[in-house]
């Protein structure tokens, strides 16, 4: 605790309403030791004496943390005790947000908007290098993820509100902001997307907060939340923010569950999956894979449960479980062929023979086969869009790698030459990291030109991308 100024606030009635931050009582003690009755203070701060009878009782209460502690400062608290009490304001607002995104709780709506609020505020700090609350894994994420599939869904509705109408045009604008995001996203990498991404977030949570909708629109303008936070989550870990990342995906959970669909739900899944194979533990990935087919079950979704395949297999490649791994992608295959469901969400757009194969191309190369992932990945090449040019480049440069890790220098150094050539483009902490991969297999074959020759201009390249 700060140095008290002078004894008159040492008292057992100051410490006690500072302990506990009893505003009527400090406002008492601090009014009657500046010498001031309540007419008084009236005169000095216009409030009627009624009302600063009744914040002195505690029948009513003064907006805002700045308001109060200005107001008992005017009257004559001691500025030295200002970190007194926003010390408590701060651990309880802490607390609040600790009790917003603890699973076990019950999902509500209220909450689901706090976590996102917590989670965008992290992501921005992460973004501008300072702490984010920690990751979860283990247990902890089971805790999340078998939530989503029990808790009772939100009731989202607001319609006592007097705050603005939300209409179905407007959050087909929203939508319409987080597709045209999605694009970008393929083409270009996450760049700075995810700063303009969260501040769309931050629109649709104002509006689930202050907005007048009824029950379905409030579904959809959860759906959209959901959709947009997935996204951003994406953005942040494509960025290399993957804690942030990670609180985002959590967040968008939430939200994809109030929204009541649970297509949502599985695309939240399968990116959190994506997370856990990725920098935490693949069994995650394999757990949460397996709960967004279980959202899914009694629809008719075959691309979808494919995705979830094809991340649950990542996971078992990166446990080398090669039996399972081989099944999953088998099945998602078997699926693929099946073409699109009738409920097969609009968002999942890239999933094809060609995404299938690069995802097992991906597997092998975890599994240590790297003549079986040159193979998928030469299968895959000829499906990639021109326009997904970040795609391109990711996809490209595992092949590389994995042409060069089956002993072909010669092919491996060809693909790299037209990785280099589309990664200029592109901005993500993820490719850069396939790209040094790809250098690491290069320099492996050091004495040969052709090698030489990529590993030079690879080091170049990685130069101008780090400035």
């Amino acid at each position: 605790m700060p140095q008290v100024p002078d004894r008159a606030w040492r008292d057992e009635d100051v410490q006690r309403a500072l302990a506990t931050w009893d505003f009527g009582l400090l406002l008492r003690l601090v009014r009657r030791r500046a010498g001031l009755s309540q007419k008084a203070v009236q005169g000095l701060t216009g409030l009627t004496q009624s009302f600063i009878s009744d914040l002195e009782n505690g029948n009513r209460q003064l907006g805002g943390r700045d308001s109060i502690i200005d107001l008992l400062t005017g009257l004559g608290l001691p500025a030295d005790l200002r970190p007194v009490l926003l010390a408590p304001l701060a651990q309880a607002d802490a607390q609040r947000r600790v009790e917003a995104i603890d699973p076990v709780l019950p999902w509500t709506a209220a909450r689901m908007v706090t976590s996102l609020e917590t989670a965008v505020g992290g992501a921005m700090n992460a973004l501008n290098r300072r702490s984010v609350i920690a990751a979860l894994s283990g247990a902890g994420l089971t805790q999340f993820v078998l939530q989503s599939v029990i808790a009772p869904t939100e009731v989202i509705a607001a319609t006592s509100r007097e705050g603005m109408l939300v209409s179905a045009p407007m959050l087909n604008s929203l939508q319409a902001t987080t597709d045209a995001l999605r694009q970008a996203d393929a083409s270009h990498g996450s760049g700075s997307l995810a700063r303009t991404a969260g501040a769309h977030l931050r629109v649709l949570l104002r509006m689930l907060k202050d907005g007048n909708f009824d029950e379905a629109t409030g579904r959809r303008l959860a759906a959209v939340t959901a959709d947009t936070a997935i996204q951003t989550g994406w953005y942040l870990f494509d960025s290399g923010a993957h804690t942030a990342a990670q609180n985002l995906l959590l967040g968008a959970l939430r939200a994809a569950h109030a929204s009541a669909d649970s297509r949502l739900r599985a695309g939240a899944l399968s990116f959190l999956a994506i997370h856990s194979y990725s920098v935490g533990d693949p069994r995650d990935a394999i757990t949460a894979a397996r709960a967004g087919r279980q959202a899914i079950a009694d629809q008719d979704t075959p691309s979808l449960h494919a995705m979830l395949l094809t991340r649950q297999a990542r996971g078992h490649a990166r446990l080398r479980e090669e039996r399972h791994a081989r099944a999953a992608l088998e099945e998602a295959e078997a699926l693929c062929a099946q073409g699109t469901g009738e409920d097969d969400p609009p968002w999942l757009y890239w999933i094809n023979h060609g995404e299938i194969h690069g995802q097992a191309g991906s597997c092998f190369l975890d599994l240590g086969r790297p003549a079986e992932a040159a193979e998928c990945f030469a299968a895959a090449r000829g499906t990639l869009g021109a326009d997904d040019v970040r795609t391109r480049a990711q996809f490209l440069s595992r092949a590389a790698t994995a042409q060069m890790r089956a002993g072909d220098a010669d092919a491996g150094c060809a693909t790299g030459h037209e990785v280099f050539s589309l990664a200029s483009g592109v901005q993500s902490a993820r490719l850069d990291e396939n790209l040094q991969a790809m250098l690491a297999e290069v320099r492996r074959f050091g004495s040969a030109s052709a090698a030489q020759e990529l590993n030079e201009r690879g080091q170049a390249v990685m130069r101008e991308r780090t400035a």
